[in-house]
């Protein structure tokens, strides 16, 4: 299942823009990117863009299958993430052997360590 046009970041602009200015956070298969955005003081939907190169595998059938997975995953996060950020996931080539639920741990994961989630911030002990 597609994400919805309204979260989807697709242009090269936007991608480059990610990498050069956004904050950064890893985990064994992935990589995230966060920009934040404030066009005028409006709350916008954040957006997400998947990376996965040809160094992860070379089949494209593979890569897509991975991008279907954090695309999922992504969309079960949509609910609890901050608006007006732009993110980038990249894919890592351990990421072929993770299933749906290890995307979905270490994006959970990542996006409290970048403070992407509402209600996570960092360094906080309960």
């Amino acid at each position: 299942m597609a994400l919805p046009k309204l979260h989807r970041l697709n242009r090269p602009k936007e991608f480059a823009a990610v990498y050069r200015q956004g904050q950064r956070a890893s985990a064994a298969a992935l990589s995230v990117i966060v920009l934040p955005v404030s066009p005028e003081g409006v709350s916008v939907p954040s957006r997400f863009g998947i990376s996965v190169s040809q160094k992860v595998h070379k089949r494209a059938v593979v890569r897509n299958r991975l991008k279907r997975q954090v695309r999922s995953a992504i969309q079960s996060l949509i609910p609890k993430v901050k608006s007006n950020l732009w993110i980038v996931i990249v894919l890592r080539p351990s990421a072929v052997r993770c299933d749906y639920w290890q995307f979905l741990r270490q994006l959970e994961h990542t996006f409290a360590e970048l403070e992407v989630i509402d209600g996570h911030t960092r360094g906080c002990v309960l």
